[in-house]
This record gives C-alpha cells, sequence and structure tokens, in this order.
C-alpha cells in the first residue's frame, strides 16, 4: 500500500482536490473527521501537521507528502521535490510597521531584529543581502512583535496581505514564493518505482 502525508490546515482541501482529480482516491473533510489515518482504495493517507509532513517523507513513514515550499524552506531533507502542485499559493515577506524608516536596503540599520517562524529562509535571504540579523523566534503572531517594540520587522506569509494591513504593516521586501509541493521518500523511489511512478505521474497530469 503506498502511503501519502497531506497536511491539515489551509492545504488540506486543495490536497484532497488533488487526489481526487487524479482518481487516486475520493475522501472529503466529513469522511475523515478526525482520524489521523486513512486506507481507502488501496492508497493510504495520513494527515500530519503542515510542519511534520517532510519529516514524515524523509523518514520512511509515507512514501509521498503534499507540503507548502515554505516548510521545505526549513525542512531542507533528502526528499526529492517532484511537482510543483500550483495551489496554496503564499509570499514570504519582510514587513514593517507603517511609521518605520525601513525602505530600500540602504535605509537598512547595520543590525536588524527580526521576528519570524522562518529562520532559516530569514537567515538565508539577510545574508544574500549582506545584512546582520537577530532573529526572534516566535510560535505565535509574529505581527504583534513590532507594536510592542520587541523587533524592528518581521519575516511571515501573506496571501492577500489582509493580517498585514490590520496590524499596520507594510511590505519591505519579497523573500520568495510558495506553493504547495509534491516530495518523496529517496528509498521508496527507488523499491516501489512501479507502482509509485504511476502515481506520481497521476498527480502530476492532474496538475498540467
Amino acid at each position: 500500500m503506498i502511503s501519502i502525508a497531506i497536511p491539515t490546515g489551509v492545504l488540506l482541501q486543495g490536497s484532497l482536490d488533488l487526489l481526487r482529480v487524479a482518481g487516486a482516491v475520493e475522501l472529503d473533510r466529513e469522511e475523515i473527521g478526525r482520524k489521523l489515518l486513512v486506507d481507502k482504495d488501496g492508497l493510504r493517507v495520513v494527515l500530519v501537521r503542515p510542519a511534520d509532513v517532510a519529516a514524515c517523507v524523509d523518514y520512511g513513514s509515507a512514501d509521498l507528502g503534499v507540503v507548502g515550499k515554505d516548510q521545505l524552506w526549513e525542512s531542507p531533507g533528502p526528499h526529492y521535490e517532484l511537482v510543483d502542485l500550483c495551489f496554496g499559493g503564499c509570499v514570504l515577506v519582510l514587513a514593517a510597521p507603517g511609521t518605520s524608516t525601513l525602505h530600500e536596503r540602504q535605509t537598512w540599520p547595520p543590525t536588524m531584529r527580526v521576528a519570524t517562524k522562518y529562520p532559516r529562509a530569514t537567515t538565508a535571504f539577510m545574508e544574500a543581502m549582506g545584512q546582520t540579523v537577530e532573529i526572534v523566534r516566535l510560535h505565535g503572531s509574529v505581527e504583534l512583535a513590532p507594536q510592542l517594540g520587541l523587533v524592528d520587522a518581521i519575516v511571515d506569509l501573506t496571501a492577500s496581505g489582509r493580517t498585514l494591513r490590520e496590524n499596520r504593516l507594510r511590505v519591505v521586501a519579497e523573500i520568495g514564493r510558495s506553493t504547495a509541493r509534491l516530495i518523496a521518500n529517496q528509498a521508496s523511489l527507488k523499491t516501489r518505482t512501479e507502482p509509485l511512478q504511476a502515481l506520481v505521474g497521476r498527480l502530476r497530469a492532474s496538475v498540467s
């Protein structure tokens, strides 16, 4: 039985739609309910938190996974990234209060303090810009941090920009664009080549 890890949260419906359109399995939220593991039509669907999808695939608990690119920035494991699934689009941005003096790169201070849930992506971006950064890793609503005087700016995902506007923040720089991706376990692709490649082909075709 082939197993695929899909994320709870905002990418769940898109993942279920993908599996349905590909003819892999038909599931809806009502059928899943509170289940974390569903075996149906020869496919095992594992529901996990978005941040745990890559780990499930990397360590062989799932052959395939659907995960946001933003999670892969933070979990660059040994999986193969196979397909851009083209849903769940959002942008990782550097944002600062509307009254901040942060604008173009030349206005940035020698050391910038930034709150984020994405320390790897933030650090890589700042290094590429030649900017020294102090990362404050938060797990809650990072938008509050500048209002408390904790940081100069934040790095966070935005889809519509509404949350930023509601918290009087504006985009200073775009760091990267994220969509859902299909990833695979390396060993699974080598040992279960035929059935896995057949499923991957169907999932790929459902996107194009």
